[in-house]
């Protein structure tokens, strides 16, 4: 499968609304890359507070569309049976740069790749664009860990 949306992303992934972020994952090369999508709306749960008459998405949450993003292209790419009861949790941010303002009433994408992985960590990297304009970059690890 080559893309995954919404209903299939909550079958891989505990998160839940609103804080589940990611709409749609597109072009999944499994276990290497995927493009996420990220509908930011007028009614996002972010608007009102942040910052009221100018939203802006904060850069924790594209930091956290991307470790989601992450999370489900590796829960997508792994057996089943190797995934079931787990979670993936970020370990590191590094090199996050936000270069433009992700403003309400767009479409961010969220180009992620798997750098490497060991055991249960993997190190990723990411960049997202709103069109053509670059708004944001990042390197980040998780790990995958065992429910309670």
């Amino acid at each position: 499968m080559t893309s995954l949306n919404k209903n299939q992303i909550k079958e891989l992934l505990p998160h839940r609304e609103p804080m589940l972020l990611i709409d749609e994952l597109r072009n999944i090369k499994k276990l290497f890359s995927a493009t996420a999508i990220v509908n930011v709306k007028k009614d996002s749960f972010f608007v009102n507070g942040h910052f009221p008459g100018e939203p802006v998405m904060p850069g924790v949450l594209i930091v956290e569309a991307f470790g989601q993003a992450a999370a489900a292209l590796t829960a997508n790419g792994l057996d089943k049976a190797t995934y079931d009861n787990k979670l993936v949790f970020l370990m590191t941010i590094e090199k996050a740069r936000f270069r433009n303002p992700v403003i309400p009433d767009c479409t961010l994408e969220l180009n992620i790749e798997a750098i490497r992985s060991h055991g249960r960590v993997w190190k990723y990297k990411g960049t997202a664009f709103v069109g053509e304009k670059k708004m944001a970059d990042a390197q980040w690890s998780a790990t995958i860990v065992d429910r309670k």
